[in-house]
Formats: structure tokens, C-alpha cells, sequence
């Protein structure tokens, strides 16, 4: 018997789901875009015409409906927890923006309840879904750059508009959840679980109301040293690089590359530099699917419920160290 595609319904017409996870959930065999819901009627209509499928006014009214088995959640950071909460008690699985709410205590219980619901929780950690990623861990694991010894990230975006709703504190806007969370994600995927975050520290922006920049000092179990960067209001970067006791590993870009873009890993030992060359990978249409398969497992919770976990907690201590000694005004930092 052949399973039916996801009926998958969407809370929210954010940018990235219009620009990368809606297109990828349309050329998806398995996933059948059911409902589109905004509180503007006029956008849902707008996305919701280039689908084929229902454009609804409410959030409430496309969890009530039978005929949707998931929901895409792209909305602010601050609403996820909620958002994501009742799509769960309707009975629905979901797949969540990063990061999944804005604390520890709020995601526990959010896994938690899909756990408890029998229903697939999914983060939306786009960049993990990516092969290349893969290799640079086959390539450290087989010594190719001899004993892991640093690691270094960096995400930064330029300057966005006023209004962006990243520059609101209310709606969990600040450059910490949405841009560091890249680089602390890379760091738990490369080093392993129990980093410690040595220090941290944020800059904001003339006039801002959130931190648009911030750098994190971590150290791995074995000793290997990390540094992060991110901000939005820089030169776009986007990039990590593994440092070994006989090496080194550079990818750039790291985090977004296109569907059509071909990774290449600068890699650098006794040999001298050279370069490794990947084939193109959609890690957007690779997160969907991964999706599927999760909800067609029959596993109840969360694939990644343990790096979920742990991404929580780091994201609030870089957070809790770094407003502990805030920028002092006239330069420097409080001692």
C-alpha cells in the first residue's frame, strides 16, 4: 500500500519559507502543501495561489482542520514555543524554525509534549543536512589533519532594515538566536557534547535594541579551543575551519550555500594546500525529506532531541555570560 504525501499546512509566509522551504516542499513527491495561513488574508492568498492550495486568515482555524497531518512553523522566534505547542495538542507533526523557542526550560517542554503526543518535533537546522559536512567529519576522524586541536566559526550578515523583526526583543530578535546560532551548532556537531563556554560577549549597534554582534570562546572535553563569530551588520560571511596538529580544513560557504553551488573544502597539510571538490547539494529539499522520514518512522519526538537540548542550554550561557559584563560606555569592557 502506498502511504499518502504529507498534507503539510504552513503558520506564516516569513521570507524563508517563501524563498526555500516552500519550493522545496512543492517539488517534494511526499509532501502535499495543504493550507497556507497568515493573519494578513491578502498574503496568504498571494503564497497560497503559486501552491494550488488553501490560503486561511487563521492559525487556529488550519489546526482544527483533519486534513493536515504536519505544519511548517517560520514564524518569529518568540512564537515558536506557542505555536509549535498547539500544532502538537491538535495532533499535528511539526517542523519548527530554529532555534526552537528561546530558552532551555521553554524547549525541554516542548520535546517533552512530542514525545508524550507520539508526534515528530523537528528543528529546522537547515546546514546539518548538507553532505559536506559529512566529509569534513570522515576526513578529522581518519587524521587527515591529525589531532583535532581548534576550531573557529563565523555567520554575519549586513545591516537589515529598522523593522526587521530580528531588531525586536519582543519577538526574540537579536543576533545571539538567529545568526550565533549557526556557528554554536557548528561547534556542537564538530567538538561533541559537554562544551564549556568560556566566555562570551556581545556588541549592539547605535540605536539598537538587541545585540547585532557577539563572539563566544568555548573548549571541548579533550581541550580543543573554539571561536565563534556572528552579527547583522557586517560583510556577509559564512565559513568554519578545523585547525589539527597536522592540518587544517576550511569551508566557505558553510551555512547557505545554493542547491547549484559545488563545496569545495580547502584542505591544507604536509602535502600543501589543495582543494576537494563536492557535487551540488539541496540541503533545503534534503530537510524535507528528512522530515518525512522521521513522521513516517513512527518514532514520537524529535530526531536530534539530545543536540536540541544541548544547543539550548549553550545559547543561554553564551547569552547569561555575556550581558554579566556588558560594553562599557566609553569602551572596554567591566571588570
Amino acid at each position: 500500500m502506498t502511504e499518502h504525501p504529507l498534507r503539510t499546512a504552513v503558520l506564516g509566509t516569513a521570507d524563508i519559507a517563501r524563498r526555500r522551504v516552500l519550493p522545496a516542499m512543492a517539488a517534494d513527491p511526499d509532501v502535499e502543501l495543504t493550507a497556507v495561513a497568515s493573519r494578513d488574508g491578502g498574503r496568504a492568498r498571494e503564497v497560497a495561489a503559486r501552491y494550488g492550495c488553501a490560503a486561511v486568515e487563521s492559525y487556529d482555524a488550519v489546526l482544527e482542520r483533519p486534513d493536515i497531518d504536519a505544519v511548517y512553523v517560520p514564524l518569529p522566534i518568540s512564537l515558536h514555543a506557542t505555536w509549535a505547542g498547539r500544532a502538537l495538542r491538535a495532533g499535528k507533526h511539526v517542523l519548527a524554525e530554529k532555534p526552537l523557542t528561546t530558552d532551555l526550560p521553554a524547549t525541554a517542554a516542548l520535546l517533552e509534549l512530542a514525545r508524550t503526543s507520539g508526534l515528530v518535533l523537528m528543528e529546522n537546522v537547515i546546514f546539518l543536512h548538507h553532505p559536506q559536512h559529512a566529509v569534513v567529519r570522515e576526513l578529522v576522524a581518519s587524521g587527515a589533519i591529525g589531532r583535532l586541536r581548534a576550531f573557529s566559526a563565523a555567520f554575519t550578515v549586513p545591516a537589515l532594515p529598522p523593522g526587521n523583526i530580528r531588531h525586536d526583543p519582543a519577538l526574540g530578535g537579536g543576533a545571539l538566536l538567529d545568526i550565533g546560532y549557526y556557528p554554536v551548532r557548528a561547534a556542537l556537531h564538530f567538538l561533541g557534547s559537554g562544551l564549556e563556554i568560556v566566555g562570551s560577549a556581545f556588541d549592539h549597534a547605535p540605536g539598537a535594541a538587541v545585540e547585532t554582534s557577539g563572539a563566544v570562546l568555548l573548549r571541548s572535553p579533550d581541550g580543543v579551543l573554539g571561536q565563534l563569530a556572528f552579527g547583522m551588520d557586517h560583510a556577509y560571511g559564512s565559513a568554519y575551519e578545523l585547525w589539527g596538529s597536522a592540518g587544517s580544513i576550511r569551508v566557505e560557504p558553510a551555512f547557505t550555500p545554493p542547491a547549484d553551488h559545488k563545496p569545495t573544502l580547502r584542505i591544507t597539510d604536509a602535502r600543501g594546500p589543495r582543494d576537494l571538490t563536492l557535487a551540488p547539494h539541496d540541503q533545503v529539499a534534503a530537510t524535507v525529506r528528512a522530515f518525512v522520514r522521521a513522521v513516517r518512522s513512527g518514532t514520537a519526538g524529535s530526531p536530534d532531541a539530545a543536540q536540541c537540548l544541548e544547543q539550548a542550554a549553550l545559547l543561554d550561557t553564551v547569552r547569561a555570560r555575556a550581558t554579566a559584563h556588558p560594553p562599557h560606555p566609553t569602551g572596554g569592557v567591566r571588570t
